[in-house]
């Protein structure tokens, strides 16, 4: 009996210090993820970018000059759209010394992140790798990318902050 009520407790001082807090507050860091991975069968580059959500859409606002929702089914065309020319302008990927065409994919969403899927025109094996990768820089003087790359099961990653935005790996 005495282990309920030290639960109701528990629980009903949670409820209190939540009640402080602000519901949306942003996140206190800017970070994103993107893999690189080389797919021998397709001799392409997969690559895949993942992203806080509110962070994307404002990055895209910030560019674009209007709003957009991932979340909301009306906004899907005109989110594919800025993707595309977003991704166009901020991920270059160069093998061997040549710049690679990259095709935007699409995206995938959840409550918190976006998952954005570009694929480059096919390529032999490559020894050496450069990518420019500079998505929400445009948005935040802090933003932190977290780069891998991965070819032929080889994987080297790096961490890319504000302003630095070139990485260079030899496979």
């Amino acid at each position: 009996m005495q282990g309920k009520f030290f639960l109701i407790f528990i629980f009903s001082v949670m409820l209190i210090f939540q009640s402080f807090t602000k519901t949306d507050e942003v996140h206190p860091y800017h970070v994103g993820s993107v893999e690189i991975n080389y797919n021998a069968k397709s001799k392409s580059f997969e690559i895949t970018g993942r992203f806080f959500l509110d962070d994307l859409e404002n990055g895209l606002g910030k560019k674009y000059g209007s709003s957009f929702h991932f979340n909301d089914e009306k906004y899907k065309t005109r989110i594919n759209e800025a993707l595309e020319k977003y991704c166009a302008e901020y991920f270059k990927l160069k093998a061997d010394g040549r710049f690679l065409k990259i095709n935007y994919v699409g995206y995938e969403e959840d409550s918190e992140s976006v998952n954005v899927f570009l694929e480059s025109e096919t390529v032999t094996s490559p020894k050496k790798l450069e990518a420019a990768v500079s998505f929400l820089y445009n948005l935040f003087d802090d933003q932190i990318n977290i780069v891998h790359m991965i070819v032929n099961g080889d994987r080297k990653s790096e961490k890319l902050t504000y302003p630095n935005r070139y990485l260079y790996r030899q496979f």
